[in-house]
């Protein structure tokens, strides 16, 4: 009868303790969002086990999703003008994405081949591919800050890429990484928007920043994306603090590519220095304040894309007009092939193009190209590439 009364009383005392344990459990999930602890999740072999897919687990977008979504810009019927198999096929032979803006900040829309020239180590070279790229399609990886200090980012960040989704050509092919410690890919190629804009849903803010692994996935994947010309869009609000690679790993690859490497920066690139550090709390500035804009700009600049700070997010209007800019950028371009002279010798060659029919116009094009086997030894010597 004793040792019945005592374990009465031992599960009269435990029970409050193990349901105010469970609380406390349940609000530590529902903070992190859909994500697991980086360890409890497979690994993408497709990626070399260096990205990870969402968890079989998670949140999925609800079936009621695509009722919600906003309505996809319609695009008209029109053949993708290509260079051609004999040129493509020649040994040095490489295309480049070139914008023109005018005095007043538009796009030159009205170029021709012969009002464009194209030196390469100073030298011109003959342009034997030219297209004026309104309604290409266009490959496009979509790489979104998920670490905590997003947190109270996220809301505005899934209205803006959803704007910049629905403003896209619809045969472009998309896919959708998340990172935060690590990359996860949520959403695989597709041409099917809406299901990049349900897999939106899954966004959720935990974890440090891996801006540079992140960014080098999204150009190794951008390989297999379906049409010449390719872009990535990197949305984020902080500092790498977690990659295996460096920003030189970053920069080397995206020489590489040519894909045109967009980017939102969100947060202050010279914050003030913090001066006293307690805990979550500072005095002076905060160090989750602070963007990236030296890497974010020098990606830009070395791919001929562009990048946009925004200090705060705000009530989003300002991530969702750079979002719309850099959709109607896209369809507002030139490509322009040429043939690169001695191409078995490798190496990087400086690119410029001018425009002296235009001389009050603006160009921007990437800074140079790598030749040659370059590209495989990066690839093999960089961390975390498959």
């Amino acid at each position: 009868m004793r040792d019945r009364n005592w374990l009465r009383r031992v599960v009269i005392f435990a029970l409050p303790l193990a349901l105010l344990a469970a609380s406390f459990i349940g609000v530590a999930r529902a903070q992190q969002g859909s994500f697991n602890p980086p360890s409890s999740m497979p690994p993408n072999q497709r990626q070399g086990g260096t990205t990870l897919d969402l968890p079989v687990n998670a949140r999925q977008p609800s079936a009621s999703t695509a009722d919600h979504l906003p309505s996809l810009v319609p695009q008209t019927g029109q053949e993708v003008t290509l260079a051609p198999h004999e040129l493509r096929r020649q040994a040095g032979y490489e295309q480049v994405t070139v914008t023109v803006t005018n005095q007043h900040g538009g796009y030159e829309t009205g170029l021709k081949r012969d009002d464009m020239k194209l030196y390469l180590n100073g030298v011109q070279r003959p342009i034997e591919f030219f297209r004026h790229d309104t309604n290409v399609p266009v490959s496009v990886g979509i790489l979104v800050d998920t670490s905590g200090s997003m947190q109270p980012k996220i809301p505005q960040a899934q209205a803006a890429i959803a704007e910049f989704i629905g403003r896209l050509n619809e045969r472009d092919d998309l896919f959708l990484f998340a990172f935060s410690d690590r990359p996860y890919l949520l959403q695989q190629w597709t041409t099917d928007h809406r299901l990049v804009l349900s897999r939106l849903e899954l966004l959720h803010a935990y974890g440090e920043t891996a801006l540079f692994d992140t960014i080098i996935n999204g150009l190794v994947m951008l390989r297999h994306g379906r049409w010449d010309k390719k872009a990535l869009l990197v949305v984020t609000d902080g500092m790498d603090n977690q990659s295996q690679g460096d920003v030189q790993h970053v920069v080397s690859y995206a020489r590489q590519m040519g894909v045109l490497v967009y980017s939102i920066g969100i947060g202050d690139p010279n914050p003030a220095p913090v001066s006293i550090q307690f805990g979550p709390f500072s005095l002076g500035g905060s160090p989750y304040d602070q963007v990236d804009a030296a890497t974010l700009r020098t990606l830009s600049l070395e791919t001929g894309a562009k990048t946009y700070i925004i200090k705060e997010v705000g009530d989003g209007e300002a991530i969702r007009a750079d979002c719309e800019a850099i959709s109607d950028e896209l369809q507002s371009q030139y490509t322009v092939g040429f043939i690169a002279p001695d191409a078995a010798s490798g190496g990087y060659r400086n690119l410029r193009v001018d425009v002296p029919t235009h001389p009050e116009d603006s160009v921007r094009v990437r800074k140079g190209l790598t030749i040659g086997r370059e590209m495989e030894s990066a690839s093999t010597n960089s961390p975390g590439v498959p």
